[in-house]
C-alpha cells in the first residue's frame, strides 16, 4: 500500500502558478488543451485533497482569472 503524501500547502495559502496550465478536458466549457492559466498569475488554495490512487496532495486553487483549478504541488509555488 502506497503511504500519503503530506501536503506541503495549506488552504488558503496564496500561490503562484509554476507554469502554463491548459484544460485536460475537465472544463467542458473550454476547449482541450486550451490555456486556463499563465504562468506566474497568482491565486489561492481553496481546498486541499489527495489523488486516490497515487496519494499524492491536490490543490483547489482559484486563481485571478476566476477559474478554480486543481494542481499539484509541483505546477504551484508558494508567494
Amino acid at each position: 500500500m502506497i503511504e500519503p503524501r503530506m501536503p506541503k500547502y495549506q488552504w488558503g495559502q496564496p500561490v503562484l502558478a509554476a507554469s502554463d496550465l491548459y484544460n485536460d478536458g475537465s472544463f467542458p466549457e473550454k476547449d482541450e488543451g486550451a490555456l486556463l492559466v499563465k504562468g506566474g498569475s497568482r491565486g489561492e488554495i481553496v481546498q486541499v485533497g489527495s489523488h486516490e490512487e497515487s496519494r499524492t496532495p491536490v490543490y483547489l486553487v482559484e486563481f485571478q482569472e476566476g477559474f478554480v483549478v486543481g494542481c499539484l504541488e509541483e505546477e504551484i509555488s508558494p508567494l
